[in-house]
């Protein structure tokens, strides 16, 4: 077998955690099995590692966090940043374990390690880096990933997700670590008594929520019905603080019984993101009953907030992340104008991939509108540069597709919490005007076109996924596409050389003579390639139309 030599040294030395024996010996006469645990190791990019939790190279477990930890070590002492370290988890399998593991290796390379004594969300951890002064950050967590997953962020002194730049170096540290002799470990027990480990106190954690409550535009809250789901994730505790600081009556929060202990499981949910109507099922029929305003979900860790609104025909609404960036934009512009907060020179943040419904609506009031690339530590990026020039006050808002909110600079990832807070008051302040989220968004189409957007992606699992991706990628660059939907491609866009003083990046862009977009990308965290869908339609039916068209002929692209 091509990696016995391998499996015997795993089989030999992984003791300690049984997990991983027990699944070895299972497989070890799967040729194939065996060669996907091994045939690599599992991907550090700039957002860390992510994958599947079980033995082998290309898998998550307790040798190759430590090994991931050695590296950053590493990384940190030949640098002149603090030699401090901020730790967080979620509620996924084994997160408490790696967390403290990786407290292990730190304090055993001289390192401070600061860590949360229960799961918080991580936009908390990105507080903490800077509130503690510390060099970086680690959050164990998949995000909204299935169960089987679970992963290691790593961010930097700027409480943003480490630059490509640092995860390079970082990675060149891991590569030269082995993974069972090349890791230094101290005493977690001991390491807490003398001080290299400590506890995170609850004094930090009560900071943050401080901090977004200070940027609350203070619209009264105290009449609004909510139904609450963290998914069995880390949103909890920091959101039901926020609402009780808000003014919110406890009588009036609901929250879904069945995904509120945290449960890396996921049972009423196997795939735990508020993007989609199944994680939301729970708290939908929970409406039903409840007939709240709102209905808010956060995913795992806390960063992405999804929503759903009464329908004006007894049920609910899910809002898009789109939709509900649009909407928290547009009120977050109304209420500074009206108070008299609004900047000189505002800016606002969004991806190249998020709905061009944003650009007329930073148009009209005024905003400078900045695209970055996909993942928000773009965005907290241009929050840092905007506070280099001295200008901190001049961002309001930056928002993705993907369900990702950020009012202020507090934080530079994006933040649930601070999205319940938006949410909450958007709500409450289009109901004193006797309107719902749902009449505001159709107001807002009615003004600035019927834009529709939609994701697709296709997976490309095991040994040969990743080759069979980049094929796909290479064969769209040699022949892309003359024309899609009926309309021509105007504009074929390839960001992998840099465009508009971005960094490289493997996405292609098909603008369309109508005004509709395409974008391809892989995903930086999961072997799929990602579909993004944008047109603009006169109406809903002839948004829909477009939007159909557009369909079929990406994903004929993608074959089927």
């Amino acid at each position: 077998m091509q990696y016995q030599a391998t499996l015997d040294r795993w089989l030999t030395r992984a003791t300690d955690d049984p997990d991983l024996i027990e699944e070895l010996t299972a497989v070890q006469n799967d040729p194939d099995e065996v060669a996907d645990r091994f045939y690599r190791d599992l991907a550090f990019g700039t957002g860390g590692l992510r994958g599947v939790l079980g033995a082998g190279s290309n898998r998550l477990n307790l040798y190759t966090v430590r090994r991931a930890t050695q590296g950053l070590a590493d990384y940190l002492n030949a640098s002149p940043l603090p030699k401090a370290v901020a730790i967080a988890h979620d509620s996924r399998s084994k997160g408490e374990l790696f967390a403290k593991e990786a407290a292990r290796v730190l304090a055993a390379n001289g390192i401070t390690a600061h860590l949360y004594p229960r799961l918080e969300p991580t936009p908390a951890l990105s507080w903490a880096v800077r509130a503690l002064g510390c060099g970086a950050g680690i959050c164990i967590t998949a995000s909204h990933n299935p169960a089987k997953y679970n992963g290691y962020k790593v961010y930097g002194a700027d409480g943003c997700q480490i630059t490509p730049q640092a995860a390079d170096k970082v990675l060149a540290a891991i590569q030269k670590t082995d993974c069972f002799d090349g890791v230094k470990l101290a005493g977690f027990d001991e390491a807490l008594a003398d001080g290299r480990i400590r506890w995170i106190p609850d004094a930090c954690l009560d900071a943050f929520v401080d901090a977004v409550l200070a940027l609350r535009p203070g619209n009264d809250i105290s009449h609004l019905k909510l139904v609450y789901t963290p998914l069995n994730g880390s949103g909890l505790e920091c959101v039901q603080k926020l609402l009780k600081k808000m003014g919110l009556p406890e009588e009036n929060l609901t929250v879904v019984p069945s995904q509120q202990a945290p449960d890396g499981n996921f049972p009423t949910c196997p795939y735990p993101n508020p993007e989609i109507r199944e994680a939301m099922e729970e708290g939908l029929r929970l409406c039903d009953s409840v007939q709240p305003d709102l209905l808010l979900g956060t995913d795992p860790d806390c960063d992405r907030m999804g929503a759903a609104v009464p329908d004006g025909a007894g049920g609910y609404r899910l809002i898009s992340g789109n939709e509900m960036g649009v909407l928290l934009f547009d009120y977050l512009c109304r209420t500074r104008l009206t108070v008299g907060s609004m900047p000189q020179h505002p800016v606002a943040v969004t991806t190249v991939v998020s709905t061009e419904m944003a650009t007329p609506v930073a148009a009209h009031y005024g905003v400078e509108l900045r695209r970055t690339l996909t993942g928000f530590k773009y965005i907290g990026e241009q929050i840092g540069l905007l506070e280099a020039e001295g200008h901190p006050e001049r961002y309001i808002f930056g928002f993705e597709e993907s369900y990702g909110y950020l009012s202020g600079g507090h934080v530079r990832d994006k933040d649930a919490v601070n999205a319940v807070m938006l949410a909450c008051e958007c709500a409450a302040w289009y109901a004193g005007q006797g309107k719902s989220l749902l009449d505001a968004l159709n107001e807002l189409y009615n003004t600035y076109g019927w834009h529709q957007n939609e994701l697709h992606s296709k997976a490309f699992e095991g040994q040969d996924g990743m080759r069979a991706m980049q094929a796909l990628m290479a064969a769209l660059r040699k022949a892309p596409p003359a024309a899609l939907a009926g309309s021509a491609v105007a504009e074929a866009r390839d960001y992998l050389p840099g465009l508009d003083g971005l960094i490289p990046a493997d996405l292609l862009e098909y603008r369309l003579a109508d005004g509709g977009k395409l974008l391809i990308r892989p995903s930086g965290t999961e072997p799929k390639i990602k579909l993004y869908l944008s047109v603009r339609g006169a109406s809903p039916a002839d948004a829909e139309a477009k939007m159909a068209a557009l369909r079929r002929d990406a994903l004929a692209l993608l074959g089927g």
